[in-house]
């Protein structure tokens, strides 16, 4: 034992001895079978710039629950994998290395980026160095993998028990060939598809985005009131939009079909004004008679109750948005006069806000603008990671079903939700909200880089037309492939682009489409059959809760279709980590704290004390200027080293001895009924409950029971004799071994160099503490809680005496609650020593109190 213990510097110490013991190494030999595993599809870290203190918040979370898991004897596969692709890497890499990917460029491969450590000064396009896509990809790899080194080097120091021998990438070879794998089986069981549809567009990122990918944000906007001029020539139909601009796209009005207001309507048709197009009238249920004029134009496409509206109403396509969020160049073929011809071509090239005032204007000017504008603020669909309003645009993409559009799926994956145990079960609820709530199939292609390539190939015809639907695949020993630059099965690269050749599909993955094959990732699926029925379906999914729509559902919709089973049998969501105003930390606000400044300030135990000391599924406040929680924990752990260091001070007794006191025995028993709510609070995937029951003994523990019986384990106190100082020490010894294995979890490095003291192994690799492990063999009486009662009683009279606590005492009286004195009495003895107590009697009352108490005389200095 250190003379002066200390928590600084333990992480540089055990962190490379474990890695050196193989302490934390699945051991899939000693295994044997499933039953004997316990294992985590833990949650790959985006690898682009840098991990944020939620990141140690949630991880630290799965970490108690792997190390109480591995102590109850289980072989824990607790892997890491890295998720390298999409558009966060994507965007890293231009800012980073002052580049922009340009597919059409040669591979250049002496190509040198213009610089390294971009600041963001390179973010804007006409800044960056265009390159080829071969380039590009592989500064993806290069900054990915330093990256990763900087994420394992802080997990490490965090203390993840992560077995780092069963690391992952989701952009690796291996990786792209399961991810690929997947999406053949899919397609070849009808499962995947392509289609021409209306898509949501991300006008800056130039492609597609899922449902999933959404969110809402308010945006100011107006009303503006059109009239459209009924057929007959009988008068107007005035509606209101927030979109005038899409007035050449319209295709039809639609109202409730119970709106009296517009029955007479239904059937006939309306001309558009300034475009003159006729339309038809239709009514449709999603219409809202309370909404504006209760009356809408259905224009291709608006947003998504437009596409609800044109696929069911069965309505010709108008689009007039481009890729580009511009209206489109080409003019319509159905604006047939003049005047509509005219202002469309004055439309034409514009983005969307300045098209808007263009058909304001000419409104206004026509008079066919009826009424004030009206300012509102309403929710417009953004894709989480954009920046500008997402059109609908019509592409053609791929998809993967989901239920949407298939109810016995839905109905399949809702059965297969509640065959998960989510802790906390509350947010059960938000999978089923979302399964019952899908609108359209799983859009999985993405007009981006840096992903794995969708595999498939399309012939080209005579005249040198992709044939969509005739795709060329690769078989899956072909795998992984890249269709941009590896030629088609069967064709030789110079017949691409040739009519009679072949075209290669340029689009890849959402990421999800691989992050959602995590358990097959890590599992090594069809690489390692072996491995892979060990492990496979995983115990635990542990994760965000903001990510249950995306990750949680695609993992359980991909195991559904692959192999028709739940991926794990529990999913633990944890809350998020918010700023002292309560908002939740992101990069985008400015509020995002770094960790490693904190760990290397208060070390990994204090840090792992915070996070543990939240349940799941809570939101946590964190202050970094006043981390209350964190000095609160390394408090807790320098208490742990020197309480340790107290007992281990005492030898163990020769001869048999055992332990007799009646304190003694119920501190005991205490701590056997502390050990049962623990183990319980970690089996119900509640390690807080199991940290706050733990903590509040240990400081019991320290601050009475160790004050209570340290003269008779020193053997000084009146009436000690070896058997009562024996039952002292070997109740000290027999705590010290089961609290230390308690708050492993926890606190792994302080709890990792007091057991070394004592121990040849790691206590990492100790059993989980049972009522077995404790000499006493009876229930709790609440002796230890009355004495210390009694303890805080005589401590406050010396206080208010104004003497030191070292003061002797000639008499004192103690006064008990009814019941209890009887108690209090079997532990006098104790009490005496400690409070240097000549003469300790006791009487009946309400509470605890010193009613007399009579100091002895001190020399005179």
């Amino acid at each position: 034992m250190p003379d002066k213990p200390s928590v600084d510097g333990l992480e540089q110490v055990w962190g490379p001895q474990w890695e050196q013991d193989g302490t934390y190494r699945f051991d899939r030999d000693a295994a044997g079978d499933r039953s004997a595993v316990y294992s985590i599809d833990t949650p790959p870290p985006t690898a682009s710039g840098s991990l944020h203190i939620g990141h140690v918040f949630s991880y630290t979370h799965t970490d108690l629950k792997a190390r109480f898991e591995r102590m109850r004897g289980k072989h824990v596969f607790y892997p890491m994998g890295w998720d390298d692709n999409g558009l966060p890497t994507e965007r890293r890499v231009q800012n980073y290395y002052g580049v922009r990917c340009d597919p059409s460029l040669p591979y250049d491969p002496d190509f040198t980026p213009p610089f390294e450590g971009g600041d963001g000064k390179s973010s804007k396009a006409a800044d960056q160095l265009p390159i080829s896509r071969r380039n590009f990809i592989e500064l993806c790899d290069q900054l990915t993998v330093q990256d990763e080194q900087q994420f394992e080097e802080l997990f490490r120091t965090l203390g993840l028990s992560v077995d780092w021998t069963q690391s992952y990438r989701t952009i690796d070879a291996t990786s792209r060939a399961s991810a690929q794998r997947a999406f053949l089986r899919n397609l070849e069981r009808g499962e995947a598809y392509q289609a021409d549809a209306p898509t949501l567009w991300d006008v800056t990122f130039r492609t597609a985005v899922a449902q999933a990918e959404l969110e809402d944000k308010e945006m100011p906007g107006a009303y503006h009131g059109l009239a459209f001029h009924k057929s007959d020539g009988s008068g107007d139909v005035v509606i209101q939009t927030t979109r005038p601009e899409l007035l050449p796209a319209c295709v039809a009005l639609v109202a409730h079909p119970d709106d009296e207001r517009f029955q007479d309507l239904f059937g006939t048709t309306v001309r558009s004004p300034l475009f003159d197009v006729e339309v038809p009238v239709l009514a449709h249920h999603l219409a809202q008679k309370d909404k504006g004029a209760g009356i809408a134009m259905i224009c291709t496409f608006g947003d998504t109750t437009d596409v609800v509206w044109w696929r069911e109403l069965q309505l010709p396509n108008r689009s007039v948005i481009g890729f580009d969020g511009r209206i489109r160049s080409e003019e319509p073929a159905w604006i047939e006069s003049e005047q509509g011809r005219a202002l469309y071509a004055e439309m034409a090239g514009k983005t969307v806000f300045s098209a808007k005032k263009v058909v304001v204007d000419a409104l206004t000017e026509s008079g066919e603008l009826v009424g004030d504008v009206k300012t509102i603020n309403h929710p417009v669909k953004f894709f989480e990671k954009g920046d500008k309003p997402l059109e609908i645009v019509s592409t053609r993409q791929w998809y993967v079903v989901n239920g949407a559009r298939d109810e016995q799926l839905r109905s399949t994956l809702l059965e297969r939700g509640e065959q998960i145990a989510f802790h906390p079960d509350f947010m059960k609820v938000r999978y089923d909200n979302w399964v019952g709530g899908l609108s359209g199939d799983w859009l999985i292609s993405r007009q981006r880089f840096f992903g794995v390539p969708i595999p498939v190939w399309y012939p080209l015809d005579a005249d040198g037309n992709p044939v969509f639907d005739q795709p060329i695949v690769p078989t899956e020993a072909q795998l992984p492939v890249d269709p941009s630059s590896d030629p088609a099965p069967g064709y030789d690269e110079s017949q691409r682009g040739v009519a009679g050749g072949f075209q290669g599909e340029l689009d890849v993955m959402d990421t999800w489409a691989t992050s959602s094959l995590t358990p097959q990732l890590a599992g090594k699926w069809e690489t390692d059959p072996a491995l892979y029925d060990l492990v496979y379906p995983y115990d635990v999914r542990p994760q965000a809760q903001d990510i249950i729509r995306t990750w949680l559902f695609t993992t359980v919709l991909r195991s559904q279709l692959e192999a028709d089973v739940v991926p794990w049998r529990n999913a633990s969501i944890s809350g998020f980590i918010v700023d002292p105003d309560r908002k939740k930390m992101s990069k985008s606000k400015g509020n995002v704290v770094t960790p490693l400044s904190i760990l290397e300030a208060h070390g990994a135990d204090a840090v792992r004390y915070w996070a543990a000391s939240s349940k799941l599924g809570t939101d946590a406040a964190f202050d970094p200027q006043n981390p209350k929680q964190i000095k609160v924990g390394r408090r807790l752990a320098i208490k742990v080293l020197n309480a340790a260091k107290f007992v281990y001070g005492f030898e163990l007794p020769t001869g048999a001895h055992q332990v007799t006191e009646a304190l003694d025995v119920d501190m005991l028993a205490a701590l056997g009924s502390v050990v049962d709510q623990a183990t319980a609070a970690f089996d119900g995937y509640d390690h807080a409950r199991a940290l706050e029951v733990t903590e509040r003994f240990f400081w019991t523990f320290c601050d009475d029971y160790l004050e209570l019986v340290k003269e008779r384990a020193y053997g000084t106190a009146p009436d000690a004799s070896h058997e009562t100082q024996a039952s002292a020490v070997l109740a000290l010894r027999g705590a010290i071994d089961v609290l230390l294995r308690l708050l492993a979890p926890f606190l792994p490095y302080a709890t990792e160099e007091v057991w070394a003291w004592t121990h040849e192994t790691s206590v990492h690799r100790a059993s989980w503490p049972t009522r077995a492990d404790l000499p006493v063999d009876q229930a709790e009486t609440g002796l230890l809680a009355a004495v210390g009662q009694a303890l805080i009683g005589i401590r406050g009279a010396k206080t208010a005496a104004k003497a030191s606590q070292k003061t002797p005492v000639t008499r004192a009286v103690l006064q008990t609650p009814a019941g209890v004195r009887q108690l209090v009495e079997r532990a006098a003895v104790d009490l005496a020593a400690v409070g240097r107590i000549q003469d300790l009697s006791f009487v009946d009352g309400d509470d605890f109190a010193v009613v007399e108490i009579e100091l002895a005389e001190q020399p005179s200095a």
